[in-house]
């Protein structure tokens, strides 16, 4: 939840709250938290009162709620300058390049909870780079996605892209550039082939569409995850969620 006024993002949630002090304590401007939770922030107090900001025991958790506009605070909101998500440059592509990191391209997951869930994702098998479009139906960092990524925010880089289109044709050559689709032959597992060549740039698409025809157009490559069958040989489920889709991904980007 955002406060304008200040600008400020509310970060809540123990892990995301106890993440962002231990990586990045000097973001947190205001702390707020139940008696509950006193103990386990004793340090993290300490902090504050040494750079003599704000903190505070709330009476009622539900000033908590009224903080981040969620029940799942778990007992503890830090106040945040709202982030500013950096655009992407030729010379962080170079980077990529020069050092064979993989990145994952967003075309537009409009959820804030599945990106949170994505963030997490990246952050446990060690993918640092995430790509997202300045569109209206992509989401953005916001007080859920950072409590779903449970800590993932600190480990992982976001930028941003004014056109997807612009950043794979130039990476054409460059990355090998994979997209998600349920229409393709292609298993996931195709990755380890691809794996050492050159850096992989992962596409994944929005909740309802899945990736653009202009995204899949422009990929080198196009895998799916094989589904499971039901005893009468059937397919139950279409496809998965975004999130979990992503989960097995990187598991097999990073798989030996």
């Amino acid at each position: 939840m955002k406060n304008d006024l200040r600008n400020e993002l509310a970060v809540c949630g123990f892990a995301a709250v106890m993440a962002l002090f231990n990586k990045n304590p000097q973001k947190i401007q205001r702390l707020y938290f139940s008696s509950d939770r006193m103990g386990e922030l004793r340090d993290l107090c300490k902090f504050m009162a040494a750079q003599k900001r704000s903190y505070n025991k709330v009476q009622d958790e539900s000033e908590l709620e009224k903080l981040c506009g969620s029940v799942h605070h778990q007992g503890v909101v830090a106040m945040i300058r709202n982030p500013r998500i950096e655009p992407l440059t030729t010379d962080i592509t170079d980077e990529w390049l020069h050092n064979k990191k993989s990145a994952m391209l967003l075309d537009r997951v409009g959820n804030a909870n599945n990106l949170g869930a994505i963030v997490r994702s990246a952050a446990f098998f060690g993918i640092e780079n995430i790509v997202i479009p300045i569109d209206e139906a992509q989401s953005s960092v916001t007080t859920s996605s950072y409590r779903v990524a449970q800590g993932g925010m600190e480990y992982v880089n976001i930028y941003s892209i004014k056109s997807i289109e612009k950043l794979l044709r130039a990476m054409e050559g460059k990355m090998i550039r994979v997209g998600t689709a349920v229409d393709t032959k292609n298993s996931v597992s195709k990755l380890s082939e691809l794996k050492g060549k050159k850096p992989l740039l992962i596409i994944l698409g929005n909740e309802e569409h899945g990736i653009s025809k202009m995204v899949k157009s422009l990929c080198d490559e196009l895998v799916t995850i094989p589904f499971g069958q039901n005893e009468n040989g059937g397919q139950q489920i279409e496809s998965l969620n975004v999130a979990q889709a992503a989960a097995v991904i990187l598991y097999e980007l990073v798989r030996k």
